[in-house]
């Protein structure tokens, strides 16, 4: 009884080695495979590559990130073995003429936790991506920034949707964020969020950084134009040339703040502090030298606020400014 309970015992942890060891192998676009690892060093799998049901009987050879390979790889079919996150681009050419027939990239993710070093992180609570919209028609700005030691990584793939709808998205010229554009959200109360992910490689290493929200959480106004004074007390402002229209319609509320002017916008120490839904303050100070600072935010939603827009007043001169670099 022993005997048969050791032999069950056996065959069922054999069983769990195989299912566990199986290789987890995906495709991500055309040409690209992303071979999924455990982060554990030690990893050895097998893949199988085809140059292509074209080349079945031509001869064919294989380079790996355009060195040949030693020994030889010959065969449309053939088998790669990689260990640990040593993937590459693997390439199949005619062996008469050495041209190129076709290839493909074997990136290695790390799993389950898809470890995460290529993309710094912009906080603990805002993850790795930071978006924003300046208003509810559906365009979005996304970027990241990539870690010290990784400055040459790689966008891939960047997707994002929206209830299983595809929005559209342009990649920065940098690499650095994406452009998209939901043109079926317009004026629509939100039902279901937005998910991106970002498919980014450094080498063969493949990290995919996922972010989901709402526009209407990140819907940030523009800077406020049109900011001035005529007699250093009333300061007025405009709506963004950006902002929903009606006004009346998508409200905005304003955040006033008075500091010295040794200080600037972001000082917790303040003359004077207030909040309005009118496009004017009138300020009551004894001063003459002080920073006045005004920025906005979706009245309704309390979104994030605009960066701020400033006026410097000094005894014989007020200096408005939409921008002095002094953004939180």
């Amino acid at each position: 009884m022993r005997t048969l309970l050791l032999l069950f015992l056996c065959a069922a942890l054999c069983y769990a080695n195989t299912d566990s060891n199986q290789p987890n192998i995906e495709s991500l676009m055309d040409n690209v495979l992303v071979l999924r690892v455990s982060y554990h060093k030690g990893s050895r799998v097998h893949v199988d590559l085809t140059c292509g049901e074209a080349y079945q009987n031509q001869p064919v050879f294989w380079k790996k990130n355009g060195e040949e390979l030693k020994p030889a790889l010959l065969g449309n079919h053939v088998t790669v073995l990689v260990v640990e996150t040593n993937g590459g681009n693997y390439t199949c050419h005619h062996s008469s003429d050495g041209r190129y027939l076709n290839h493909t990239m074997i990136l290695v993710q790390l799993d389950p936790d898809n470890r995460t070093v290529i993309l710094q992180e912009k906080s603990p609570k805002g993850g790795h991506i930071h978006c924003s919209a300046q208003n509810y028609k559906g365009s979005f700005h996304c970027t990241w920034t990539r870690s010290t030691d990784r400055p040459r990584a790689a966008v891939l793939l960047v997707t994002a949707e929206r209830h299983l709808k595809q929005i559209p998205c342009v990649l920065d010229a940098d690499g650095s964020g994406v452009h998209c554009n939901d043109t079926e959200c317009q004026h629509n109360e939100e039902q279901h969020s937005i998910s991106l992910t970002v498919n980014i490689r450094s080498f063969s290493l493949l990290e995919a950084y996922k972010k989901t929200f709402f526009l209407r959480d990140i819907v940030r106004p523009a800077m406020l134009p049109n900011l001035g004074t005529s007699d250093r007390k009333v300061f007025s402002w405009s709506y963004p040339e950006t902002w929903e229209k009606p006004c009346t319609y998508y409200r905005l509320q304003f955040e006033v703040k008075v500091v010295h002017s040794s200080d600037n916008c972001n000082s917790e120490e303040h003359i004077m502090y207030n909040t309005t839904e009118q496009t004017q303050y009138e300020v009551s100070v004894k001063t003459k030298r002080f920073i006045f600072c005004v920025r906005a935010q979706d009245k309704f939603t309390r979104g994030p606020f605009s960066h701020w827009s400033t006026c410097t007043v000094n005894k014989n001169a007020v200096k408005c400014s939409p921008d002095t670099g002094l953004q939180p």
